[in-house]
């Protein structure tokens, strides 16, 4: 089959510039075209060209300026002047690209992937989205709870609904107790930072409010590991290291921290596992309903124990004893209480570790999320 993969108008693919999407896209393409002719429709970058071959996937690039009209309109022009014919058209996150699609491709069949709350109201209309949902074949969600939210709010959508959970490379992201490399990149980055064998607590994310690493800071005026080191990696945005009003706030109150704080900012998606492999325990604040970090599925391939919150879609992956859930995420306390017991009985926490580790290798590999992919297109799923 011929088939066109249409990503969002915020970061390009392949993922230099890093993002969930981007990152998913590029751990099943490579799958995907050794059965099917593929072609990627993407958001243009400086640093790629309009058009690109690799391997056997076309990239092509269109004018986005990070705005989903100006990028919906080109999308729609290169459906209407390439000339190809697509027996599918797979939409990434963007429902609101259906509709013009659909008026470009009338025969294609669409398959929408959601990896976010999409069709909430202040997103898309009602009439929208019903007609959007009516033009779909299939809606994969990225975990149960994305697929319950659209449910709750169009019911008629529930035959259409397939939750397809995402995945990681386990080669990439290795626990340093069964891996030399990944062992070497651990003393070579608690080496650059001078952590030297302190307890490493890891979150990596976004630096936002909604992300939560605020609490996390907090709940060090708790912690009564005076051992322990936090390490915040991330920025306001991908490949972005402006000091926003927040990371500023965020900053004040780590420098006030009885356990020291090192803030990394950005680090791009091909060089945030060594911090993976540097720490002990990784967390993961979010204090809105995440639809589902994938950061849990690297922090597991690392063989971490993470804590998680009970919001969104994250408790989906807290199974066989890898994880603990925060159930009040605003609230320090409950970190605190959480670490203070993880970091006071490592053996424990790096069980907890490699039963993550474990979990990935049966449930979480990018081969796993193709084959399921692969079951949609061919109507085996």
């Amino acid at each position: 089959m011929n088939i066109l993969m249409i990503c969002t108008e915020k970061l390009p693919v392949p993922n230099i510039r890093g993002g969930a999407i981007q990152t998913y896209i590029d751990g099943v393409s490579g799958m995907l075209a050794e059965h099917h002719r593929l072609t990627i429709l993407g958001r243009d970058d400086p640093e790629l060209p309009p058009v690109q071959q690799i391997g056997p996937i076309t990239y092509v690039r269109v004018p986005s300026q990070d705005i989903f009209e100006i990028y919906a309109a080109n999308v729609v022009r290169y459906l209407m002047e390439s000339g190809e014919q697509y027996d599918i058209i797979h939409i990434f996150n963007r429902p609101r690209l259906v509709l013009p699609v659909r008026q470009a491709a009338p025969t294609s069949r669409i398959i929408l992937s959601l990896h976010n709350d999409m069709f909430e109201r202040h997103k898309i209309s009602r009439e929208e989205a019903a007609a959007a949902i009516d033009q779909t074949e299939r809606l994969i969600t990225i975990s149960r709870y994305v697929g319950q939210r659209i449910v709750s709010l169009y019911p008629h959508a529930e035959p259409k609904i397939i939750p397809i959970y995402s995945g990681v490379d386990p080669a990439r992201y290795s626990p340093w107790l069964e891996s030399e490399a990944a062992r070497q990149a651990r003393e070579a980055i608690r080496q650059q930072y001078q952590i030297g064998s302190r307890k490493v607590i890891l979150f990596v994310g976004r630096l936002t409010r909604n992300k939560g690493p605020h609490v996390l800071v907090r709940a060090m005026w708790h912690l009564h590991h005076r051992d322990a080191v936090l390490v915040i990696v991330g920025g306001a945005w991908y490949s972005d290291n402006r000091v926003s009003d927040y990371i500023a706030y965020v900053r004040a109150l780590a420098n006030r921290s009885p356990i020291p704080v090192i803030s990394t900012g950005f680090i791009p998606s091909h060089e945030v596992y060594r911090w993976f492999n540097a720490a002990d325990v990784f967390v993961c604040t979010s204090i809105w309903n995440e639809p589902l970090a994938r950061v849990h599925y690297e922090a597991m391939a690392s063989g971490l124990p993470f804590v998680t919150t009970a919001r969104g879609g994250n408790p989906e992956v807290v199974a066989s004893d890898n994880g603990v859930l925060v159930y009040d995420p605003e609230n320090p306390l409950e970190y605190a209480q959480v670490l203070n017991s993880l970091l006071s009985d490592m053996n424990r926490a790096r069980q907890m570790g490699l039963n993550g580790r474990r979990l990935v290798e049966e449930r979480f590999t990018w081969p796993r999320v193709a084959s399921e992919i692969l079951g949609v297109w061919e109507r085996r799923l």
